[in-house]
């Protein structure tokens, strides 16, 4: 049942584009009220039953980008009517507090870490969004259920109506070009979740952040400001001695986490939390060698303060890299870091790294455990080494994601490493 608005989406003809995780949803959601009809690209179908309906509505999903997908001009003509499962999220529970995350790096980790931390204080917090929970399969809500929320420029670049109580932009750096051509698209994207908050709400903002900073002086916005700039405290840290925080990127996440919840109320939370899986997850440890698996990069800055926090580096690093991309190392930061790289884009990685730092290329990412192996057995040397699979690149070139290509990863270092 629709709540507080039900003349939006009800009794409505509707399309629902892409037919994945989110578009699934939303079908389910709707479909009891409403004259639904579903389209995915990868589904071989007569455009023009479809385009000569006329719709209400059109939901599209967070992967169907209006410029490329088999109804481009169809969606072009009918923008006015694209609407996201955030926007029927939103109209449904407008009274539930939302804190929505959005950055290029970090999200996930940010809204895990809150999501905890609500939950150790007995809140019913629900955690939803990019990070994998559609909105609309959550059940048992009520007025006092709090919603952390995920959010990707691609939810946000379509969204009309979705507001939140609180809005967190971690970072901002160049990331999803290809899909929307230029930084400046991308940035009035994550700022979306800004503009759309009324004077009630807060933004919480990288200020430090040079995208950031540029577009808070351009422009005014109604939510209260609150800037993010202070380093944490190290008497802090040590407080919570967890050794997840030590990175310059988790430190930059802890600060989120700080200006949202109260200290008094973290200590506990923050002591056990252990990350998430393939996010400069920890997969061995020893006296000799660490080996970390943070396949979730896929941009050089979501590797960069892993790698600025650590010495003696077999990075290994490849993939699809992405427009617009830069590496923000100089050589001195460099000096300690060899590049192993693999897959067939070894010519964009190369012109990156040939200036900073030795390397080495293979063909694919098994034949580059294989010989790393070889190089660990073989070196006498005893002083600690970090094994860092942080690809900088999307993995779609081999992989139908990065979690695949985590899992993979896992697989080849028991196999030959044996860690």
């Amino acid at each position: 049942m629709m709540l507080n608005n039900p003349n939006i989406f009800y009794k409505k003809r509707i399309l629902i584009y892409g037919l994945g995780k989110s578009g699934l949803s939303v079908f389910k959601f709707l479909k009891k009220d409403n004259k639904i009809t579903t389209h995915d690209d990868k589904i071989k179908i007569d455009k023009k039953k479809i385009t000569k309906i006329k719709f209400d509505y059109i939901i599209i999903s967070p992967g169907i980008d209006i410029n490329k997908c088999n109804l481009s001009k169809f969606l072009k003509n009918n923008s006015k009517k694209i609407y996201t499962d955030l926007d029927i999220f939103y109209n449904c529970h407008k009274e539930n507090n939302k804190i929505t995350i959005t950055g290029t790096n970090g999200k996930s980790t940010t809204a895990k870490i809150l999501y905890d931390i609500l939950n150790d204080q007995k809140v019913d917090v629900r955690l939803v969004g990019n990070i994998g929970n559609p909105v609309l399969l959550e059940k048992k809500v009520t007025n006092k259920t709090v919603f952390v929320i995920e959010a990707s420029s691609y939810q946000l670049e379509y969204s009309k109506l979705f507001k939140t109580n609180i809005s967190l932009i971690l970072n901002i750096s160049p990331d999803h070009l290809e899909r929307h051509k230029t930084i400046n698209k991308y940035v009035s994207a994550k700022f979306k979740l800004v503009k759309n908050q009324s004077k009630e709400g807060y933004s919480i903002l990288n200020t430090k952040n040079f995208y950031i900073k540029r577009e808070l002086n351009a422009r005014n916005f109604l939510p209260k400001i609150v800037k993010v700039e202070k380093d944490i405290n190290n008497i802090f840290l040590k407080k919570i001695n967890n050794q997840y925080f030590n990175t310059d990127g988790n430190k930059e996440n802890l600060k989120f986490i700080l200006e949202v919840a109260k200290k008094d109320l973290l200590v506990k939370t923050l002591k056990k939390f252990k990350g998430l899986e393939y996010r400069q997850e920890t997969i061995f440890r020893s006296k000799k060698l660490t080996i970390i698996n943070d396949s979730k990069a896929t941009t050089f800055s979501s590797s960069v303060s892993l790698l600025k926090s650590l010495t003696n580096v077999y990075w290994i690093v490849g993939g699809q890299g992405k427009k617009g991309d830069k590496l923000l190392l100089s050589k001195n930061d460099c000096k300690n870091i060899k590049a192993y790289i693999f897959g067939i884009n070894k010519n964009f990685f190369i012109s990156k790294l040939e200036k900073l730092m030795k390397y080495e290329y293979f063909l694919d990412l098994k034949s580059l455990v294989q010989k790393l192996s070889l190089e660990i057995q073989v070196d006498k040397n005893r002083i600690h080494k970090t094994i860092l699979f942080s690809p900088s690149a999307a993995s779609f070139d081999n992989f139908k994601n990065f979690e695949e290509r985590g899992k993979y990863f896992n697989h080849l270092i028991k196999k030959y490493i044996n860690a």
